[in-house]
């Protein structure tokens, strides 16, 4: 081998040293997206939960009292009910105390469980 001559690195070498951290990149990606699904998934669970534990507290003070709840702060102090206000946001309208209140429960827009995605 000529000493003047320079040795060119070949161009498949150049890829196989980016192709690990290419790989990483691409296997963080999904992590991360899984992350999100999951999160997704346990909110909507914990939603589910709460309009559960709503209805079968109005259902338990209508059979009990004989009058449906006046307000949330009633089924709180009086049922046991508890949730996670900084997440949700229930809208509790009354109609009248023989008949059933309306009742929706929502997430709040930027909880620190999604970050500040919401839908």
């Amino acid at each position: 081998m000529n000493r003047f001559e320079q040795n060119k690195p070949h161009p498949g070498r150049r890829i196989m040293t980016f192709l690990p951290v290419l790989a990483f990149l691409l296997l963080f990606g999904f992590f991360l997206r899984g992350v999100g699904t999951v999160s997704e998934t346990t909110l909507a669970k914990q939603q589910e939960s709460l309009e559960t534990a709503l209805s079968r507290s109005i259902s338990q003070c209508y059979a009990v009292e004989g009058a449906y709840p006046p307000d949330l702060a009633y089924l709180e102090e009086h049922y046991g009910l508890i949730y996670d206000k900084d997440v949700f946001f229930i809208d509790y309208q009354v109609f009248g105390s023989n008949l059933l209140p309306d009742v929706v429960v929502r997430r709040r827009t930027g909880n620190p469980i999604m970050g500040g995605l919401n839908r």
